[in-house]
């Protein structure tokens, strides 16, 4: 769902520039880049597929620093284009950063700022978005990267509403993905917004994708901590609650274990993880939920009861908005897609009873499981988690907790 938070005189100014029309596409690349993420938007906008029905895009490939570029495995690239091409362009797209550590070239953010000030679109994929945000380009906007990044772009720049469970966040003239399958679903959602729902489908079966996918990146996150947590005090505390997510504990037991009032609770764990406590609480339950429904034969009720949630009820709520379906039906796809002979094991590492043929698990691989997502912005309502699952994320759009660097 696309959605223009820009007021009427902002939007007035940022009109497109008479000199860029949105069909020239700029790719900027970095020294350092993935080449699997830079090649997505080369493969979508750069190459001519009149011939199946879909609209011609110009492809600008533009340096964003000195050349040779150097990329994954040692390839060195050189840019046909500079920065000074990104000035022709409606649409700019950042595929990929080298590094959420280190700052981007100012003279690349300047030409971003610019080419925004004059109605460009501008893209970022996966970690692309931190340049975006190093520009400024996504204060009090929603954006989504990675999950495995989120949480250090949400504690890094602190006026970006992240979202780490969308694949990709449309917000008008500033569009951010997730990791690499997630930057061709932007991509598709781009020729879909500019030529329809035909022109972008045409492209789907030429590059052998879904058109659309379904869900978010909920069924990728693990329960990994950020690096950063590790020597801080607070690490403890959150061991302690990942060893006890049986137990029916709330954000008001972990705050008295760090000895801590809950106010500065939820502002230090929020400040380490860029996550409000009680969303990565409930989540942590939900995946532990999604193991045993994987793992083992206990039924619904039981598992509710070893992931603390105090009723089947309240799994049920929040599973169906975290992973888009109910327990049941998880286990039900889940098993479906088992080789024939494994067996559920105990979460004590025994083997349970012998249940229907299963297979890897459906959120191991992007492309799995049925397949169409929309272009998804969906508020997070604000209060306290309620059983029925309405409302589970807190304080708006707060991140998730990741984990080590590496995609």
């Amino acid at each position: 769902m696309s959605h223009d938070s820009t007021a009427a005189p902002e939007a007035a100014a940022r009109k497109l520039s008479g000199r860029r029309r949105k069909e020239i596409v700029a790719v900027l690349l970095f020294s350092g880049g993935p080449i699997f993420e830079s090649s997505i938007p080369l493969s979508v906008f750069g190459i001519d597929r009149q011939d199946a029905g879909v609209p011609r895009y110009r492809l600008l490939v533009c340096g964003g620093e000195e050349g040779p570029l150097r990329t994954t495995g040692g390839l060195e690239l050189t840019a046909p284009h500079g920065l000074e091409a990104i000035s022709r362009a409606g649409t700019v797209v950042v595929p990929a950063w080298r590094s959420i550590t280190s700052p981007p070239p100012e003279e690349a953010l300047d030409a971003l700022r610019r080419a925004h000030e004059e109605g460009a679109r501008i893209v970022g994929l996966c970690t692309g978005a931190f340049v975006l945000a190093a520009a400024g380009l996504l204060d009090g906007r929603p954006a989504t990267t990675h999950w495995m990044y989120a949480p250090t772009l949400a504690k890094r720049y602190p006026s970006v509403h992240v979202d780490p469970r969308e694949l990709f966040v449309d917000d008008g003239d500033v569009l951010t993905s997730a990791g690499t399958a997630a930057g061709i679903d932007l991509c598709l959602h781009i020729v879909r917004t500019d030529h329809g729902n035909e022109a972008a489908g045409a492209l789907a079966r030429r590059l052998v994708v879904p058109p659309r996918r379904s869900g978010g990146q909920e069924r990728y996150l693990d329960r990994s901590l950020p690096e950063e947590i590790g020597a801080d005090p607070l690490a403890e505390v959150v061991a302690w609650a990942l060893e006890h997510l049986h137990e029916q504990f709330d954000v008001e037991t972990l705050a008295a274990r760090a000895y801590m009032s809950r106010r500065t609770f939820d502002r230090r764990f929020r400040s380490l993880t860029g996550s409000a406590p009680l969303q990565w609480l409930i989540t942590q339950r939900v995946l532990q939920a999604q193991r045993l429904l994987e793992t083992s034969d206990y039924s619904v009720d039981e598992v509710a009861g070893r992931c603390g949630f105090r009723s089947p009820v309240a799994l049920r709520g929040h599973f169906r908005r975290q992973l888009g379906s109910s327990p049941a039906a998880y286990r039900a796809a889940y098993r479906a897609r088992r080789p024939q002979g494994d067996k559920p094991v105990d979460s004590d590492g025994s083997v349970g009873p012998t249940g229907p043929a299963p297979s890897p698990p459906v959120q191991l691989h992007p492309d799995s499981g049925p397949v169409p997502i929309q272009s998804r912005r969906t508020p997070a309502p604000v209060g306290p988690p309620s059983e029925n699952g309405r409302e589970l994320y807190v304080g708006g759009r707060a991140s998730l907790p990741g984990q080590r660097s590496g995609t």
